[in-house]
């Protein structure tokens, strides 16, 4: 493993422990007091517009809550009171009783009647006996009585009897006696006429008494028995539904509704504040320590916490402000979050941060299918988006969040059945609102964000890649072999970038402007000279040094005055990092021995040639300190060193290629970097590959053949 340790970062020092409670102190407080905003009522967020009991606007809830209704119950409560019947104190003890002491009174009541028909009484004596035996009976009766012989009568009084009987050992209630009494002649048998059954109904109606009498203590307990059995009645809210229209009358389960969400008489509810100032800390805790642990290269840059900061901020805002709505939440576009990120930042923070959101809007909305909807939606823009190097990546990051977006509310309908079609489709189109709007706010921002927080976007690196830049034009037509150079370090660069999942735009820009410093004294460099004099053959080595060195701070000051973003600058001290400049050091060593008076190769030689200080010989660096940089070091020294063979084939080239990863290995230039032992296995085929498509042979056409045979004829007969 070449990567740089990552030792370095896993103590936690002083400076980070102020760093983490600087950042964790002000996200936390912001976000914290974002999500308590209505937990902790301000005079401007007082209670809903009430006139008396009259609402005079609409009044929505500020978040989703489930509660047992007590209102609500009661009302049940008294609606099964009302449906318990009355309770009687009738038992068939008592019903037996009161039969039993029916019969005796029908006996007595009939022993006159049954006198009169025993004694030997004529017609007339007969009616007269029996109208004093029964002298409440109305004249009808008494004339259908009267014309019963002794048998008719007999068989009339166990009827009777029997009818008696088995309607008082039934419940017989006082409430409804005179109903009992007047259903007595249905129950004679139907073998008697009407009139001796009216006759008989009128004799028993007085014998008839009531066996249950109305109970309010029993009935009392019966109510709250069936009221108790009730279970308490729970409803559940949603937020930004309505709780009461404008011009309602406020009744008690409006006020309870109220009195719930603190509506009514807004109070500080120090719990709930409590409980999202502790979420808030949870998560901005877990994203800060993802960070130190994972992403150091962000955790050390305050521009990026502060980017992300802001954008965890803004989301969170635009979700409190839209939740209590049902459908606005679903139109925001969070997901540009995460396409932002992932074209300015890193695409693993970008997800990060996502995946914190949708708890967040989860949380805020009160859904599951929200926080679903956040997630999966920025996932899939953070997949898609790349780098964001071309505006078709943002066209198509669109597409694919709107289908994902429209699976996850389409999917969710069925999942709980709660919603309508219009539902669905209103759902539906806040879906690809979503979408579209998420792409459009990630194109706006995108590079305002990146100038302001000095983070260099694709779209700035693809301005400078062209040719009509200006430093690129001076570079063309002041130094054009440096130029040359750099379009060729460029492409090795892109490759080898591609192969190992560098970023190739970064790589291929900063290897166009990696030698700018050169444009101070083209001449100085030999592929500018054209076939003149070198003019490092009258300096001496250690001026030849310092003159090539120059050209490092020449382009680090020609990057500032030029305005280039400062994620290329460092590529132009690093490709070169602490390179031996071998052709010099040996020179200086030749001369030194040479200047000793002894020849080469003897001992004298290598102890005149050890005083060479090598140190001096050497580059300034700093080493590469990303892969990109290790990339364009090795473009660098690959290109110069292969366009220098005479034989540019397969094995030439691939043994070249090897040495140069290998002298920079040994020396140590890739210790600061995060490059591995594998990644130059792919770096050095990636060159390979290019190189013979770079320096393929060509065939000879047959055209080109007569035209050189034609032009020596030519030369023969003008000689």
């Amino acid at each position: 493993m070449l990567a740089r340790s990552a030792q370095q970062f896993s103590a936690f020092t002083q400076r980070d422990a102020a760093r983490l409670l600087i950042a964790a102190t002000l996200l936390i407080v912001t976000l914290g007091g974002i999500l308590a905003a209505d937990a902790l009522p301000t005079p401007f967020t007082g209670p809903p517009a009430v006139a008396g009991d009259v609402a005079t606007a609409d009044i929505v809830a500020p978040r989703t809550q489930a509660f047992e209704s007590a209102v609500a119950t009661e009302q049940r409560r008294e609606e099964v009171r009302n449906q318990v019947p009355p309770q009687y104190d009738y038992t068939p003890e008592r019903g037996r009783a009161t039969a039993e002491q029916q019969q005796q009174a029908f006996e007595q009541t009939v022993a006159p009647v049954d006198a009169a028909f025993a004694a030997a009484l004529s017609f007339e004596a007969r009616v007269a006996a029996l109208r004093a035996a029964l002298p409440d009976l109305s004249t009808t009766a008494q004339n259908t009585l009267a014309s019963l012989d002794q048998v008719g009568w007999t068989a009339m009084r166990g009827e009777m009897l029997r009818v008696l009987e088995s309607t008082q050992r039934q419940e017989v209630r006082d409430t409804l006696l005179p109903e009992a009494r007047g259903s007595l002649s249905n129950r004679i048998a139907t073998r008697f006429t009407a009139d001796q059954r009216a006759m008989a109904a009128e004799i028993l109606a007085p014998l008839l008494v009531a066996n249950s009498t109305f109970d309010p203590v029993a009935t009392d307990r019966a109510e709250e028995e069936a009221a108790n059995r009730v279970n308490p009645v729970r409803f559940t809210i949603r937020q930004g539904e309505v709780i009461v229209r404008r011009g309602q009358q406020l009744d008690d389960a409006a006020r309870e509704r109220l009195q719930l969400f603190g509506l009514l008489d807004p109070r500080p509810d120090p719990a709930r504040a409590a409980a999202w100032v502790l979420l808030a800390a949870l998560l901005v805790g877990l994203l800060l320590g993802w960070l130190w642990r994972f992403r150091p290269q962000l955790w050390h840059r305050n521009n990026a916490l502060i980017l992300i900061g802001l954008v965890l901020v803004g989301a969170t805002i635009a979700l409190k402000v839209t939740a209590d709505r049902s459908v606005v939440p679903f139109i925001v576009p969070t997901a540009a979050v995460g396409l932002l990120l992932a074209v300015l930042l890193d695409s693993t923070a970008a997800l990060v941060v996502t995946a914190l959101l949708a708890v967040l809007g989860a949380a805020v909305v009160g859904t599951v299918e929200f926080g679903t909807y956040l997630f999966l939606g920025g996932l899939a823009g953070i997949i898609v988006i790349r780098r964001g190097e071309r505006m078709s990546h943002f066209v198509q990051a669109a597409i694919v969040i709107a289908i994902v977006n429209l699976a996850v509310v389409t999917l969710f309908t069925p999942l709980f059945g709660e919603r309508d079609v219009t539902g669905l489709f209103q759902l539906w189109v806040a879906a690809m609102v979503c979408a579209a709007g998420s792409a459009v706010a990630a194109v706006g921002t995108f590079s305002a964000l990146g100038n302001l927080f000095g983070i260099t976007t694709s779209f700035q690196l693809l301005e400078l890649a062209n040719p009509s830049q200006p430093l690129l034009r001076r570079l063309l037509l002041e130094t054009p072999g440096t130029y040359h150079h750099s379009l060729m370090v460029g492409n090795l660069g892109e490759r080898a970038a591609e192969a190992i999942g560098a970023d190739p735009l970064l790589t291929r820009v900063a290897a166009y402007y990696h030698d700018i410093g050169k444009l101070e004294n083209p001449l100085a460099y030999i592929e500018n000279q054209a076939g003149m004099e070198n003019i490092h053959d009258e300096l001496t080595p250690e001026q030849s040094v310092a003159l090539l060195k120059s050209h490092v701070a020449s382009g680090i000051d020609l990057a500032y005055r030029f305005k280039l973003p400062k994620a290329i600058i460092p590529f132009i001290p690093q490709h070169h990092g602490t390179a031996l400049m071998s052709y010099f050091h040996a020179r200086a060593r030749e001369q030194a021995a040479a200047d000793a008076g002894a020849r080469p190769g003897t001992p004298q030689a290598a102890q005149a040639e050890a005083k060479v200080d090598a140190g001096r010989f050497r580059h300034a660096g700093p080493k590469p300190q990303s892969k990109e940089a290790a990339i364009l070091m090795l473009a660098d020294g690959v290109e110069a060193s292969v366009r220098s063979l005479t034989a540019q084939d397969e094995p030439t080239i691939r043994a070249m290629v090897v040495r140069i990863i290998r002298e920079r290995l040994e020396d140590g230039q890739f210790d600061e970097c995060d490059l591995t032992l594998r990644d130059l296995e792919r770096i050095r085929e990636a060159f390979v590959a290019q190189l013979l498509g770079m320096y393929h042979r060509r065939i000879e056409y047959p055209q080109n053949k007569i035209v050189e045979l034609e032009s020596r004829r030519t030369l023969g007969r003008s000689g």
